[in-house]
């Protein structure tokens, strides 16, 4: 069900500090990872939406253990992972891409369905993998049924990862637990010389295999290595998720405010990492101390020319600052977020134009053109990060509401109370 929410306006420069919750992006990677390791492992301070409930709920599914701890974090006891399995996927890609690859390892029939758009994400570079790899696996796309047989052979694999850099994640993920690990080449051939997008998540990926104890070779470009062996249980400590922090840093940027996100790590393999620069680009003063990162707005945002193929999930906040700036912004590099929530491109085009705004389609990316911008429905498309970046434009312009902003429990459990929490306003009841 979808929940109108009108944006609030800002009456002054906004001036808060704001924690915010774990990264989903390490959370369902350690997940996974815990899912198949040799013993239990703890997550400390995960992400709990819906992302990663779902992620959850399909490991408990497939016979894996996971606990609720007093302090939130998760408990995971691994088991030998079984069918029979009906895994929802909703519209996360980190449960749809990473878990297949790890369900390969089951005994039993395993069902893999999600949201009526996530039947339309690119699923097809991974499941021929798999088949490639030695799996049994029916169909190509959303719902798909696979037939685990308590192992997969492994091997070497090509593949076109040009349109998301999931599908190398999913496959080195539980490339330990192949019998012959897993060797993975992204093919310019097949791509048509397009490069993999997002390679930052990559890097995360192999970082955290490494501290499981993982031996993976990413020395060639385009080229992945999992040796097979054990995956060691651990701790992990879940980063604050800084791609979500963004939103709340474009709130100062767009007030001319201030905000504090504390916990902002001093080096990380988060893609929304890259923020840092982006918004000191556009004019704003950003300094990492003790207490977090801090940004402050200027006086007028400036527009930029820049390439986002690798923070390409930063896209929707930096088109909704570009909306506000003064001077045109171009973003390029980011044609394959065509195939993630929605079609990002289309709908950020759409939604700034329909406010009055000026933003033109390119072929890999978007120009934005400032102009007055008036108040009106801005569509979410089930997708939440484009529920924020309505949230950040109708901090400036009157009358803006949110046709679904409950798209954004997704990766934000509360994002609605924690918007009115920065703006000191009485939380919605």
């Amino acid at each position: 069900m979808t929940q109108q929410w009108s944006a609030p306006t800002a009456d002054g420069p906004v001036d808060a500090t704001v924690p915010v919750p774990g990264s989903k992006s390490i959370t369902n990677r350690a997940l996974v990872l815990a899912a198949l390791a040799d013993r239990a492992s703890t997550l400390h301070a995960p992400l709990r939406s819906r992302d990663t409930t779902l992620m959850v709920d399909a490991l408990r599914s497939l016979g894996v253990g996971v606990v609720d701890g007093s302090d939130g974090s998760w408990l995971v006891t691994p088991h030998e992972l079984r069918g029979p399995a009906q895994v929802d996927c909703g519209l996360a890609g980190t449960v749809m891409r990473f878990l297949p690859p790890a369900a390969a390892l089951a005994v039993g029939e395993i069902t893999f369905d999600g949201d009526p758009h996530a039947r339309t994400r690119p699923m097809s570079t991974i499941l021929h993998a798999l088949r490639a790899l030695g799996a049994d696996v029916a169909g190509d796309a959303l719902p798909f049924t696979l037939h685990g047989k308590g192992g997969v052979p492994g091997g070497e694999v090509t593949v076109d990862a040009s349109a998301s850099s999931q599908f190398v994640s999913g496959l080195l993920l539980s490339g330990a637990r192949y019998e012959s690990g897993v060797t993975i080449r992204h093919s310019a051939a097949l791509s048509g010389g397009r490069p993999v997008p997002s390679v930052p998540h990559i890097e995360m990926t192999v970082a955290m295999l490494r501290e499981a104890g993982v031996v993976v070779d990413d020395s060639t470009p385009d080229r992945w290595r999992v040796e097979p062996g054990a995956v060691e249980g651990r701790d992990w400590h879940v980063e604050p998720d800084l791609s979500n922090a963004t939103p709340f840093l474009a709130a100062a940027a767009v007030t001319g405010g201030r905000v504090t996100i504390p916990g902002w790590p001093a080096a990380t393999t988060q893609p929304g990492g890259a923020a840092r620069e982006l918004f000191e680009r556009m004019g704003c003063e950003v300094a990492l101390t003790d207490a977090g990162l801090t940004l402050r707005g200027p006086d007028r945002l400036t527009g930029i020319d820049v390439d986002l193929r690798d923070e390409s999930e930063l896209t929707p906040t930096v088109a909704a600052l570009a909306a506000l700036a003064e001077g045109p912004t171009r973003i390029r590099g980011v044609a394959h977020i065509r195939g993630h929530e929605t079609d990002r491109l289309a709908a950020l085009a759409a939604e700034v134009n329909r406010l009055g705004g000026d933003a033109e389609e390119t072929e890999d990316g978007l120009v934005i053109t400032p102009r007055p911008l008036r108040g009106g429905v801005w569509r979410a498309y089930a997708d939440h990060r484009m529920a924020t970046a309505g949230a950040i434009i109708g901090l400036v312009v009157e009358g803006v509401s949110v046709d679904d902003i409950g798209s954004t429990t997704k990766t934000i459990p509360d994002f609605p109370g924690m918007w009115a929490a920065m703006l000191s306003l009485p939380r919605a009841r």
